[in-house]
């Protein structure tokens, strides 16, 4: 056995350099290694270490105190291990091999899922579902019953004292292992493991509870929410309001000449411009087809929340006059903002304005490839992360009807069709998963898209493979929203008509295309949730959901002393709140989206108007006691399209600083945000957009001059070179940068 040197991993490490902290793959593999040969203070120095081959060795255990904290994968098969406890320092390692290891039994790799909070891949497989399960809804089971054995036979001594504790602790969990009874015999071991874990956690906070300023312990006291939030913030002056700047006005831009455009029942694209060959191909017509989809009032006379908001529609309609008298009302009316002092927004400073132009107009959702089809509606849309591909941020998918589309923006051709008889599809969302594919093949990351709609199952279609290779049922009700968690991609939110958001672990995928799905949290919404916005800072514990009656946060934090199905919530109130009346409802938000980290985006229906607000702000406040709400904190107030058509939807681009929402007349409002800080007088002044994008009026042959529909939804890729606009007219009108011409 050679001795573990400087000089040695310097051989055995790559890339090749003269120092350890560089080195980020290592092959120690078949040295006949043993626990004491493994220097620990060496290999502490490998802090790049992403790959580690230790197999064909004599380990028994790992070094219990050695920390990378770059360590992706780890390769211990063909050892002796017996103790994987030893592993736990290795937090970021997402892929382990332990095959051919004798001693290892099922308690120890469900051991290990837990101690590995990163681990998606074990011995060449997939195991992210099961492993979420064991960490949440399997450690979940065990906490109930772990506390009903305290509340049954114990409680804390009085007075505290380390020896009594110390005492309570080995008479409690030693009960606690015996007691609690759960899950197969096989995996008892295992079991009483992490029951011994919980039940010392459960004393510990119990014996030693936060210290909480009096403030959060009322708001702790307050069973209205369980959204946590910071201690409550100084006020300040009056005078220390945030303020937004945008970029000065452009003028409206005119419509753009009329052009023919050729029908196809296989290649329908409507054209802006002369047609230069670059068609989108449609899928042939499929039999069985389901039934054909209403135009805009039907189909949102069909859900529950379409159907609710017809009727509102009526209730509201009134003239523009009366409306803008209305408006003015509001503002003359409208309180005081709460007043926090705010950081200065400096990334929105350092880009500028861009100027589009239209494209391409695509016909690709239509009932029975029908070129004639202008009925058909088009919901959702979502560019495609770039990881997998350089051209990734180039395809857009698009929903609506029974088909899902994805779309190439720079040539305007339908790569992607996928289409589901009966099927109407209201929501969908990008990821990117671990494809393991066996033996010491390495995983990889690949693109996935979800889609679901009125049938309640999410469809998991794989675009590059040409292949829905899988679903499952969310809801036994239609699907309004669905969300990924982009920072643990195999998280996927679902919003439904039954009033509930529901947390899945998709997992991963193996090279046969399996998977797994594991329900990991319930949210009870209480009304339709429209949008769904995890905090950029924090998706991993909160989540913003715009609904059919007002905006709520969730505390959505798997793990201690959490249960997995929550309706305790905190609601986040609009000045405009206070101007309702019985022809006026502004509690439905059908727009969220967040610009920065801090800075959200949302709009209500019939408001006219986009309000930006402070997330940390806003979340810094004390909730009322009885309502359990908080008033957002307004930063700025931009003006829109007076209209009572519901669910046009807005978006933002992070990395441009803007904000995009389209109207009922075919129009798209564009913002650039250029400054936001504090201490300014924008109270009840609405700001004017930096520029409105019009219709640019597509002509069929069969049709004519289509004129301005209601935009449903926009999207843009992450650098603003394309905006894509979805319409009620089965119409997806793409948008480039002119900087790119």
């Amino acid at each position: 056995m050679e001795k573990i040197t400087e000089k040695l991993l310097l051989e055995k490490g790559s890339p090749k350099t003269n120092k350890l902290e560089q080195i980020e793959t290592l092959n120690l593999s078949k040295m006949a290694l043993k626990l004491e040969d493994l220097p620990v203070k060496l290999l502490s120095r490998l802090r790049s270490l992403e790959r580690w081959d230790l197999s064909g060795n004599r380990l028994q255990e790992f070094p219990k105190c050695l920390e990378l904290p770059a360590l992706r994968y780890l390769d211990l098969s063909d050892n002796q291990m017996e103790d994987v406890t030893t592993l736990k320092s290795l937090r970021a390692l997402e892929e382990l091999k332990m095959d051919d290891n004798l001693y290892i039994t099922v308690s120890d790799n469900y051991k290990l899922f837990v101690l590995l909070p990163n681990l998606r891949i074990y011995n060449s497989k997939d195991v992210t579902a099961t492993a979420n399960r064991l960490r949440y809804v399997y450690s979940d089971n065990l906490r109930t019953r772990m506390i009903a054995v305290w509340e049954r036979s114990f409680s804390l001594p009085d007075p505290v004292s380390a020896e009594k504790l110390s005492s309570l602790e080995e008479n409690f969990v030693s009960a606690a292992r015996k007691q609690v009874k759960f899950g197969p015999s096989s995996v008892a071991d295992f079991t009483k493991w992490r029951v011994e874990i919980l039940a010392k956690e459960y004393l510990r906070s119990l014996a030693e509870p936060k210290e909480d300023s009096d403030e959060e312990a009322q708001t702790e006291n307050n069973d209205d929410t369980d959204v946590s939030a910071p201690p409550k913030r100084k006020q300040v002056d009056a005078a220390a309001d945030a303020f937004i700047s945008l970029t000065p006005r452009k003028k409206l831009r005119a419509d753009l000449p009329e052009s023919p455009a050729e029908s196809s029942p296989r290649k329908s694209s409507l054209r802006l411009k002369p047609l230069t060959g670059t068609q989108s191909r449609m899928s042939p017509q499929k039999p069985n087809q389901g039934p054909s989809t209403p135009n805009k009032a039907e189909t949102r006379a069909e859900t529950p929340r379409r159907r609710a908001k017809v009727k509102q529609v009526k209730q509201v309609k009134e003239a523009e006059q009366k409306e803008n008298l209305s408006r003015e009302e509001a503002k003359a009316a409208q309180p005081h903002r709460n007043v926090h002092v705010l950081p200065i927004i400096k990334a929105c400073n350092k880009t500028k304005p861009v100027s589009l132009k239209p494209l391409h107009a695509l016909q690709c959702h239509s009932k029975q490839d029908s070129p004639d089809d202008v009925s058909t509606q088009l919901w959702a849309c979502a560019f495609q992360p770039q990881s997998e591909s350089s051209a990734g941020s180039r395809l857009v998918a698009t929903c609506g009807g029974d088909s899902v589309c994805v779309i190439d923006c720079e040539t305007g051709k339908v790569m992607k069709k996928y289409k589901v008889p009966g099927e109407e599809f209201f929501s969908l969302a990008w990821t990117t998963v671990l494809m393991s594919r066996g033996g010491s093949a390495p995983s990889q990351p690949c693109s996935v898209l979800a889609a679901g709609g009125k049938r309640g199952l999410v469809k998991l279609i794989h675009p590059r493979n040409n292949m829905a290779y899988g679903e499952f049922r969310a809801s036994r009700k239609s699907l309004s929203v669905l969300r990924f968690n982009h920072r643990q991609g195999n998280f996927l939110f679902t919003g439904s008509y039954d009033n509930k958001i529901i947390m899945w672990d998709i997992g991963g995928v193996d090279k046969h295309f399996n998977f797994k799905v594991v329900q990991l949290l319930t949210l009870e919404v209480g009304t339709t949730p429209l949008h769904i916005c995890l905090p950029p800072s924090s998706p991993d514990t909160h989540l913003l959901t715009a609904c059919e009656d007002g905006l709520l946060c969730y505390n959505t934090q798997l793990g201690a002393n959490s249960t997995t199905k929550r309706s305790n919530k905190m609601e986040i109130t609009f000045p405009v709140y206070k101007m309702e009346d019985k022809q006026h409802n502004y509690h439905t938000i059908d727009g969220l989206s967040f610009l920065t980290d801090d800075v959200v985006a949302s709009k209500s229906h019939t408001h006219g108007s986009i309000y930006l607000w402070s997330w940390s702000g806003t979340r810094s406040q004390r909730p009322d006691k009885r309502s359990g709400s908080v008033c957002a904190v307004v930063l700025a107030e931009l003006q829109w399209a007076v209209t009572d058509v519901p669910y046009l939807s807005l978006n933002t681009c992070p990395g441009r600083a803007y904000i995009v929402c389209g109207d009922d007349k075919g129009r798209i409002w564009t913002y650039h945000v250029t400054n936001l800080q504090k201490n300014s007088g924008q109270i009840g002044k609405t700001i004017p957009p930096t520029e409105v994008l019009e219709w640019p009026t597509p002509v069929r042959k069969s049709l004519g001059r289509i004129e301005g529909p209601s935009i449903n939804s926009v999207a843009m890729d992450p650098e603003l070179h394309y905006l894509v606009a979805l319409t009620d007219k089965n119409l997806a009108v793409i948008w480039k940068s002119e900087a790119l011409s």
